[in-house]
């Protein structure tokens, strides 16, 4: 390797695990692209974060942070607040060491990682990271905020109702629901990502286990009309006004609807890249899905979430994922590769724009 190359790499931090029911797909999202990062122009720093929150520097195969047995040959580490240090603390016997950090990848899906919360801790160290900033992670993770931002911009969706955990029993809170909404209709907690917690409730008993479940995962719960349609995705990628969006792919369930598990365990789940509904309304989504992401003033990268409303093709907006999967079958990696942006070219120029502010 020239000398040059390796005085050139920039030290990339990459997050992975943490505390939310999403853990394990984060290591899985993580090992990609860390398997993914280009050794010639990047030193690569796997911190891992345990389901109880212990931060850890490791340095080992790929595969034991997919399996999980990186915890057994971690370093404790924790990322410094201290802007005057701008990287790790690792520590070694009782000695502190700090590890120059140039950028941080939070691959951490769902809550304490995509919802502002590590966005706060990396300005406080202002340390350049991929993704988007405190504000539009919080509120694109709060999928009740981001009715209300998507309301005020005009964009499409569903009709809604806002519960709150102290309210699920209540039967003026049911009437309502039922009235507004019908049947069948979605129960989803605010605050949750990769379908988790999410119901389909066809009648009032359904209704009500649903807001039970969901008031597991959040006290804010989000009850939304149900829209018959295909379900369709963007990526989109860039910052302020030079925002790109790629191809358009449908998910094809393997169930009623697209939870958990039928997204990663369900093999008969799949996705077409390109969708199949014509390049015009391809390109109407594209225009849609950069609207959106502007309204939540998004940065550096996003999938955007659609229904193709069945007989009348409205474009219905559904939800907006700033840190979407990069596992083998996660749909942003691949419907950017279809447009002849492989995933190595991706990580690059995400790390890019990290530098370019929020």
């Amino acid at each position: 390797m020239k000398e040059g190359l390796t005085l050139n790499k920039k030290t990339v931090a990459v997050l992975f695990g943490g505390q939310s029911s999403e853990h394990e797909v984060s290591r899985v999202s993580a090992s990609t692209i860390i398997s993914s990062l280009s050794q010639e122009k990047y030193y690569v720093l796997p911190v891992g974060i345990t389901k109880e929150g212990k931060w850890m520097l490791y340095s080992g195969p790929v595969e034991n942070i997919k399996n999980g047995d990186w915890e057994k040959f971690g370093v404790p580490t924790v990322l410094s607040p201290d802007a005057t240090h701008r990287g790790l603390i690792k520590m070694v016997g009782n000695q502190a060491k700090i590890i120059p950090v140039d950028v941080v990848v939070p691959v951490l899906h769902g809550k304490w990682g995509e919802d502002g919360t590590v966005q706060g801790l990396l300005e406080l160290a202002k340390i350049p990271y991929v993704g988007c900033g405190v504000l539009s992670s919080s509120i694109s993770m709060d999928k009740v905020y981001t009715k209300i931002v998507a309301k005020n911009a005009k964009i499409n969706q569903a009709d809604f109702v806002v519960v709150h955990k102290e309210e699920i029993n209540k039967k003026s809170v049911l009437n309502k629901i039922e009235k507004k909404l019908g049947f069948p209709c979605f129960v989803k907690p605010s605050n949750a990502g990769s379908s988790v917690g999410i119901t389909k409730a066809h009648n009032m008993e359904e209704l009500k286990k649903g807001l039970e479940l969901a008031s597991h995962h959040d006290r804010k719960i989000l009850v939304e009309e149900n829209i018959t349609g295909r379900e369709i995705e963007c990526g989109v990628l860039g910052n302020g006004n030079n925002i790109s969006a790629s191809t358009v792919g449908e998910v094809l369930a393997a169930a009623e609807f697209y939870d958990y598990d039928a997204k990663y365990n369900n093999a008969e789940s799949r996705t077409v890249i390109p969708a199949e509904i014509g390049e015009d309304m391809i390109n109407a989504v594209r225009k849609v899905a950069v609207k959106v992401f502007k309204a939540v003033d998004g940065a550096g990268l996003a999938r955007i979430d659609f229904f193709l409303e069945k007989d009348t093709n409205r474009i219905v907006f559904n939800e907006l994922n700033t840190l979407p999967g990069f596992t083998d079958i996660s749909m942003y990696p691949k419907l950017w590769e279809n447009v002849g942006k492989p995933i190595e070219e991706l990580l690059d120029e995400l790390i890019e724009l990290a530098y370019c502010g929020k």
